[in-house]
């Protein structure tokens, strides 16, 4: 029996979110092609006859340009020395970037775990050539020889190989979590990252950045769960974005947000959602914690 930790780190949008979803074959992170949409770690449990692996999800790294960003950067940082594996997530379809290089000479250089460079979305190359061309750039950003993995977190292929591969390098050990725990996020939790997702997915520009969201009250009965959220944004003119003609967009977003929450609780949910203007909050240290950007162990 194997047992450990394994954290997921790269740069935005390269799929780690994916990537965990569909190894743990359940959506629990959400995803959308939007930068910065994981914004926290987040644990994923997989656990089969071989043992039990804890993956940590992480944000994309990127330079912070905020307070809110030094606590993403910050997310990834603290998850990476503890963890037994490190898998370093690329996107096959480019060459090795200016961030990929920054990531490998300032979190991996003095990792002292093993470091596993996993080859995303091969599913979008059709010329093997590119993946190798692309696999060099990747290859020189270290000093020595690197295990490398070929998946595609959107289709699933290699995600197979791929765990098994990870349970080579994990130390035998009894399972931390009972066989059917696969997060350790609860129902509020859970309720603002998807409300969050929902904007995502239905607004562009500066608005899915400049979005927080805290859930003022939950209520949970036997038929019905009253979830009661607060939206939070940085200006009056994106408040008006957000809530749309005659309170449209503000609809859809809770309507969809509801329909998803639903199928997690398998029950009837109502959704009250407020938006809310709190200026430069991605600023200021004490209302980023009030939303729970602070570092936890």
């Amino acid at each position: 029996m194997k047992c450990g930790f394994v954290t997921i780190i790269g740069r935005p949008n390269v799929g780690k979110s994916t990537l965990l979803n569909q190894i743990l074959g359940q959506k629990i992170v959400i995803t959308t092609d939007k930068a910065q949409t994981t914004r926290k770690r987040i644990k994923g449990i997989y656990t089969d006859d071989r043992g039990q692996i804890i993956f940590i999800d992480t944000p994309g790294v990127h330079r912070p340009l905020n307070k809110l960003g030094e606590f993403l950067l910050d997310e990834t940082k603290v998850a990476v020395p503890d963890a037994d594996l490190v898998l370093f997530l690329v996107d096959a379809s480019e060459p090795a970037g200016k961030g990929d290089k920054w990531i490998a000479e300032n979190i991996l250089a003095s990792v002292s775990s093993p470091v596993v460079l996993v080859m995303n979305k091969i599913d979008k190359i059709k010329n093997p050539q590119k993946i190798e061309e692309n696999l060099m750039s990747y290859k020189m950003l270290f000093d020595k020889n690197i295990q490398i993995l070929r998946v595609s977190a959107k289709t699933g292929k290699n995600k197979n190989d791929l765990v098994s591969n990870i349970f080579r390098f994990l130390p035998k050990g009894e399972k931390l979590y009972p066989d059917d725990i696969i997060t350790e996020e609860n129902l509020r939790s859970v309720a603002e990252e998807i409300i969050r997702e929902k904007i995502l997915l239905n607004t562009k520009e500066e608005i899915p950045h400049s979005v927080a969201i805290k859930i003022e009250k939950y209520e949970e009965k036997e038929d019905i769960d009253k979830i009661y959220a607060n939206i939070y944004c940085e200006t009056k003119s994106q408040k008006i974005i957000l809530i749309g003609k005659n309170g449209a967009l503000l609809k859809t977003i809770g309507t969809q947000a509801r329909i998803e929450l639903e199928q997690i609780t398998e029950k009837k949910v109502y959704l009250d959602l407020t938006v809310k203007v709190e200026k430069d909050w991605r600023k200021n240290d004490r209302i980023l914690k009030e939303f729970g950007y602070t570092q936890t162990d």
